[in-house]
């Protein structure tokens, strides 16, 4: 009886420990990256198509793994600038979570 217990409460524990990383990843990306990539990661914002960024949804950058997307927003890319020093890790890891909902959502 007790482990189903045990299994109800990490699910419940892991279940609202990726929400908080995904509320994180969501509150950053807002502040940091929407202005270019759009609140859908779209792009099509104006700073987004003069710097002409791929869309989060377009096959390129789905194929990415989360390490490449964790190198280009630390090291930036193209006009991107590099957000090492700027955002911490545990910030950089939550933003491509985060991103890869968008990816989801389209």
């Amino acid at each position: 009886m007790l482990k189903p217990f045990i299994r109800l409460c990490v699910v419940s524990l892991f279940a609202t420990s990726t929400m908080s990383f995904a509320q994180a990843g969501a509150d950053t990306y807002k502040s940091k990256c929407q202005m270019c990539h759009a609140a859908d990661g779209s792009g099509d914002t104006p700073a987004g198509k003069s710097s002409k960024v791929h869309p989060f949804s377009s096959p390129d950058v789905v194929k990415m793994s989360d390490d490449d997307l964790v190198a280009i927003t630390k090291k930036g890319k193209g006009k991107m600038p590099a957000y090492a020093g700027k955002l911490t890790d545990a910030q950089i890891t939550d933003v491509v979570a985060y991103i890869r909902t968008l990816q989801k959502n389209r």
